[in-house]
């Protein structure tokens, strides 16, 4: 292995949560005369989470979202964790390649319970331990503040530049490469536009995988 720890994000990386998300997302903007396309919630707000993210709507929208965005974001979320989402392809082998004591972590956007009902709904409940972080939840400034990736990196007992993170949004990428750790650009996912490589490189990932085999050869797995 040429690093000493491995750090994923999570949707859009391991699970094919993004494009539906913000399918959903657009279509309820739409509704309410702010059309949007799901490229374009993916462009503009894929990767943000709590104010952070209501606040990237309210300021392309112009104006407050209605009161019952949240109850139909909560309902659609609840409908996702119900019948869980696939895989982005060949994640679930890959972490299963890792070896059993090479440390890891999820630091994603996402609530711990969402991370952990989705990897039980892959079979990957016992992969990562109690080592599922949030950015919810485990820190003041989460993504694209560097936070995240700071504090899951010393959970794991690995200095950050040693580690590898997997990232496939731009705002993930910001934090993730603004930590001083090796950062690949995933573009495995669905929800990926054709251009997404070179908008992840702009941002200073230094490398980019197609799939995860291209992940397992920069990893030296």
């Amino acid at each position: 292995m040429k690093f000493a720890g491995i750090i994923f994000d999570f949707d859009g990386v391991l699970v094919e949560s993004e494009y539906a998300g913000n399918r959903h997302l657009a279509e309820y903007l739409t509704r309410i005369g702010h059309a949007h396309t799901p490229a374009e919630a993916m462009q503009h707000y894929m990767g943000l989470s709590g104010r952070a993210f209501i606040d990237a709507i309210e300021g392309r929208i112009g104006t407050a979202l209605p009161e019952d965005f949240f109850a139909e974001r909560d309902v659609e979320n609840q409908r996702v964790l119900a019948e869980g989402v696939g895989e982005v392809a060949g994640a679930v082998a890959f972490v299963r390649s890792l070896p059993a004591e090479f440390p890891r972590a999820i630091a994603s956007s996402s609530t711990t319970h969402w991370i952990r009902t989705h990897l039980r709904h892959l079979g990957l409940e016992d992969a990562f331990g109690e080592h599922v972080y949030s950015g919810k939840e485990h820190v003041t400034r989460g993504k694209p503040a560097p936070d995240l990736y700071l504090h899951a990196a010393a959970a794991i007992g690995v200095a950050v530049a040693d580690c590898v993170i997997l990232e496939d949004s731009p705002v993930g990428a910001t934090g993730a490469v603004a930590s001083g750790a090796h950062v690949i650009g995933l573009c495995a996912g669905t929800h990926c536009p054709p251009d997404h490589a070179r908008v992840l490189k702009a941002i200073g990932v230094q490398d980019i995988a197609a799939d995860f085999g291209e992940v397992a050869r920069l990893v030296g797995l």
